[in-house]
This record gives C-alpha cells, sequence and structure tokens, in this order.
C-alpha cells in the first residue's frame, strides 16, 4: 500500500467517523417530555433487542412528533431509511424540522390513512410502532395493510404498555392475546414477545408463510 493511498484511506476512514460522529450527536436531542418515556423505554436497548441494524429500511407507524424516529435514523445509518409516518400534518412537519435541525437526512415522512399508513411496497425490513397500537381503530385492516410494503422475512415490531404490569393506563394497552388474535385474523404470527421492560412488552410479528 503506497503512500498516498494510505492518506487517502485515513482521510476517508476519517471522514466517515465525523459523519458517524455527527449521526449519533443528533440522536441526543430529547425534547421537552420525552425523557421520562425514554427512561421507560430505553432506545437503544429496545432497538437492540429487535435486531435493527445499519442499512436497514424502517417505517414507523405512529411516529408523532418523533420522539423514536431520531434513534431509528441514527441506528439504521446514511445507508438506511426511516419512513415516518403519521395521521397528524402537524406532527409530521414537526419531524422534519426536527431531522433537519439535527442533521438527519435518511428520514421520509408519510401522512396516512387510520386504516393503511400508506408506506411503498416490497421497501422494509420492519415496521415498527411504539405506543402506537392500543390507538389504532381498525389494527387487523392496519396489520393487513403493511404487508405489501415488507420485503420477505421482515417483521412487525409493536410496543406497547402491559395490561397487567401497567394496569393504572387501562385500556391503552396490549395484551399477548389481543396481538395474537389481530395478528391471526391478519394473516400473521406472533414468532417472539420480549418482557425485559418493566411496563411494556414488545411483539414481534411476521407474515405466516
Amino acid at each position: 500500500m503506497n503512500t498516498r493511498y494510505r492518506r487517502l484511506r485515513r482521510i476517508g476512514l476519517g471522514l466517515v467517523f465525523a459523519a458517524s460522529l455527527a449521526v449519533s450527536s443528533a440522536a441526543q436531542t430529547v425534547e421537552s417530555g420525552e425523557a421520562r418515556t425514554n427512561e421507560r423505554q430505553p432506545p437503544d436497548k429496545v432497538m437492540d433487542a429487535i435486531g435493527l441494524k445499519a442499512g436497514m429500511v424502517v417505517g414507523e407507524v405512529g411516529a408523532g412528533r418523533g420522539r423514536y424516529t431520531v434513534h431509528l435514523a441514527v441506528r439504521v445509518g446514511p445507508a438506511g431509511k426511516v419512513y415516518a409516518n403519521d395521521i397528524d400534518a402537524d406532527g409530521l412537519a414537526h419531524i422534519r424540522e426536527r431531522c433537519k435541525a439535527d442533521g438527519l437526512e435518511n428520514v421520509e415522512t408519510i401522512l396516512g390513512r387510520s386504516d393503511d399508513p400508506l408506506f411503498p411496497a416490497g421497501r422494509l425490513d420492519m415496521i415498527f410502532m411504539v405506543l402506537t397500537y392500543h390507538h389504532l381503530g381498525r389494527p387487523v385492516e392496519m396489520l393487513k395493510a403493511m404487508i405489501p410494503s415488507l420485503k420477505p422475512g421482515a417483521s412487525v415490531v409493536v410496543l406497547d404498555p402491559d395490561p397487567v404490569r401497567d394496569h393504572d393506563r387501562g385500556p391503552e394497552s396490549t395484551s399477548r392475546e389481543e396481538i395474537e388474535q389481530d395478528a391471526e385474523a391478519a394473516g400473521f404470527e406472533l414468532v417472539r414477545a420480549e418482557t425485559f421492560l418493566p411496563l411494556d412488552n414488545i411483539f414481534i410479528l411476521k407474515v405466516k408463510s
């Protein structure tokens, strides 16, 4: 390896490292009211548990004001992409401004419907929902509408409060029985449930083969 090549390679690696640092620091932006919920549902631990990796394309249903969106975007990195979906146009506008301020260029917002996220066909490695599923008025229809957007073997991840461990939430929760019933009706199966969070469950669904 000649000297010039080594120098260029070091410069290239340095630029990649700097870009990585810039993207990573963007995820540290925490808006008012988010810190406590992030302590309850630590983004890094959740993303490790669901297997979210660099380069993946993920759709987030019910992205809200982007509390998790920025963390998903940093984890998948410049080679990946996040489609942030919601039915609230104002929330999506806030996400766009937030990502612009944080220097995140791998997020695209999608104004969806209550029964269809309108994700692009065949693009997604994963669909993610946090504190959203219990708000769905037509969960089976929504799950069915997700199928065309999934790559073969892709997963749908639902993070929602446990009705027993977080009994104060009442109907704002999702039991294993409920998710299994909805998944069955929509053509999915529950392949794994993570219960390491004190008050929430993480359900991982895949399309039945």
